[in-house]
């Protein structure tokens, strides 16, 4: 089954997520969403599992840079994925896609539970 963790590799929960995966022998494709970008429909797919307000991240830096009027105009999903799509970095990470689960954000215990025993140090 294939497992990719989505963000961006100087992140440090990113940093984590990656470390946690390779302790646990897990096999995860990575992908630099700041180099390798991301398509429409793979954002849509997040959108069509997860509220927007979910995947975009309010609390950090490239959402706290916007212009104010720019924030005020993220109210649905369209104009969620737009911004996302515009610029990844606001998208809270990681993201963490195996087969129907998807995972924002890092938990060891969120992990364990999405990979099951296969989790294994």
């Amino acid at each position: 089954m294939k497992t990719t963790l989505y963000g961006i590799p100087n992140c440090d929960t990113v940093k984590k997520a990656r470390a946690w995966l390779a302790a646990h022998n897990q096999d995860v494709d990575f992908h630099d969403f700041k180099k390798q970008g991301l398509e429409r429909p793979t954002v849509a797919a997040w959108l069509e599992r997860l509220d927007w307000e979910v995947l975009v991240n309010r609390k950090g830096t490239t959402w706290r840079k916007l212009p104010e009027e720019r924030r005020a105009a993220v109210i649905d999903k369209a104009s969620a994925l737009a911004l996302m799509l515009e610029m990844p970095s606001v998208i809270k990470r990681p993201v963490l896609a195996r087969a129907d689960t998807l995972s924002v954000g890092f938990s060891e215990q969120r992990y364990v539970d999405l990979l099951g025993r296969q989790a294994q140090p």
